[in-house]
């Protein structure tokens, strides 16, 4: 997963141009990490008071991808509580979230409630399990490292995020095009640890070779 976002990463991810495009998308994830890992060493853990709900009001501008950075913690969740816009919010169509925040899309605005919970690790009675406890920072569970395919389609020509966690130390490559728009990566598709994003048309198959190192 990808790290929280902290004062450090909020101020470089600021300088990145606020906004995520296709073009901008994939560094995102590499700034969250790089920042937290400068400012904290390694694997953070939020302070008192993290596990809280708060709402955050996001626009997609002129039908425009837009991405509203938001920590949304290592276990949160993501719903819309209040549509402002006349177009519909569709998760996953015209909005949706991961860890650098929740972006919208097709003129989708509303306000959306991030539950956060830091559930990284064992909680009281849940038993054993992935994430920082006593031994260690946290860790996927058995069958995290495979290759698993994700077909991921620009419709209409618009950029698209198809969320997947990649892992830390993972390949993605296109197993099959199937669009007759070339899917050339860094300009028609990319990746970081939020998934896969494609533009200007591209749709294919991508496999992701998960390995966490």
């Amino acid at each position: 997963m990808i790290k929280p976002v902290s004062i450090v990463a909020a101020a470089a991810l600021c300088a990145a141009g606020g906004l995520a495009s296709a073009q901008n998308a994939a560094p995102i994830a590499g700034l969250v990490d790089a920042a937290a890992t400068a400012q904290y060493g390694g694997e953070w853990q939020p302070g008192p008071g993290w596990d809280r709900d708060i709402d955050v009001r996001c626009a997609s501008g002129n039908y425009q991808y837009n991405m509203c950075q938001v920590d949304t913690g290592r276990g949160s969740h993501v719903r819309l509580v209040q549509q402002i816009s006349k177009t519909r919010c569709v998760e996953g169509r015209t909005w949706g979230w991961n860890r650098a925040g929740i972006w919208v899309d097709g003129g989708c605005e509303g306000v959306f409630r991030v539950k956060r919970r830091w559930a990284g690790g064992p909680g009281p009675g849940s038993g054993p399990g992935p994430g920082p406890g006593p031994d260690g920072p946290w860790r996927p569970g058995p069958g995290w490292d495979t290759a698993i395919n994700v077909r991921c389609a620009s419709g209409n020509y618009q950029y698209n995020m198809c969320m997947v966690d990649t892992g830390r130390g993972s390949r993605v490559y296109v197993a099959r095009q199937i669009s007759k728009t070339p899917c050339v990566e860094g300009r028609t598709w990319g990746w970081n640890r939020a998934g896969v994003w494609v533009d200007a048309g591209c749709e294919a198959v991508f496999t992701v070779e998960r390995r966490w190192r």
